[in-house]
């Protein structure tokens, strides 16, 4: 049995989660999941697993889900899990320690001979490059693009204003990682609205009282 500050690890690993952003709301689940089994069977080195008890207590309904998951937290080292062929016998699990420190967070890299530890600072650099987008310097970086495909200089302030108010998310909501080909699907969007009001102008502009055909309205119908 291993001696595990439970509310040290969870502050811990939920650290952890909040770095990682390859993680769903499904894999916590799964993971929370194998932790109330571990910490039921007082923190084992390992355990057995019961895949139906596992999905029942993180919530997951689709086997494919949940294996899909149990494999990424193994290859991800929030777990070692071994997997079991044999339909008598469960899947076996390890668990790591992610109680913290002030100056490391326990971190499993190469989980051969235990764990190692990785310190914090290097775990907030990678975090950092991954999160670096490809956004314009300015406005006038916006104009040059612009002008090389051929579009006006307004359009382009149109495009850097709009972006830049809403913090260059698409919608608001998702972060933008290419610029230029969001600036390339505003000028599609832009032609097709153009292309749009051109129809329009031309359906209002017929005159469909007119005919080509003389009727005589004497003539009984």
């Amino acid at each position: 049995m291993q001696n595990i500050n439970y509310i040290k690890h969870l502050k811990g690993v939920f650290i952890q989660f909040s770095k990682d952003n390859r993680l769903n709301p499904t894999h916590i689940s799964l993971y929370v999941g194998l932790f109330q089994i571990w910490n039921n069977n007082r923190f084992p080195e390992e355990f057995y697993i019961n895949r139906d008890e596992v999905m029942s207590f993180s919530k997951i309904g689709s086997k494919s889900t949940y294996h899909k998951c149990i494999k990424e937290l193994s290859h991800w080292q929030y777990i070692v899990y071994y997997p079991s062929h044999n339909p008598f016998k469960g899947s076996r699990i390890k668990m790591f320690n992610f109680e913290t420190s002030t100056e490391q967070v326990m971190y499993p890299y190469h989980p051969k001979n235990g764990q190692a530890l990785v310190s914090s600072i290097n775990n907030n650099k990678q975090i950092e490059n991954s999160n670096k987008l490809d956004l314009p310097k300015d406005e006038n970086e916006v104009i040059t693009f612009f002008k090389k495909e051929n579009w006006p200089i307004s359009e382009a302030q149109k495009f850097y204003n709009h972006y830049e108010g809403i913090g260059w998310k698409v919608g608001g909501k998702t972060r933008i990682v290419n610029w230029q080909a969001t600036a390339k699907n505003w000028m599609i969007k832009a032609e097709e609205i153009k292309t749009e009001k051109t129809q329009k102008g031309v359906s209002q502009n017929q005159d469909n009282l007119k005919t080509s055909t003389n009727k005589n309205y004497n003539e009984p119908l």
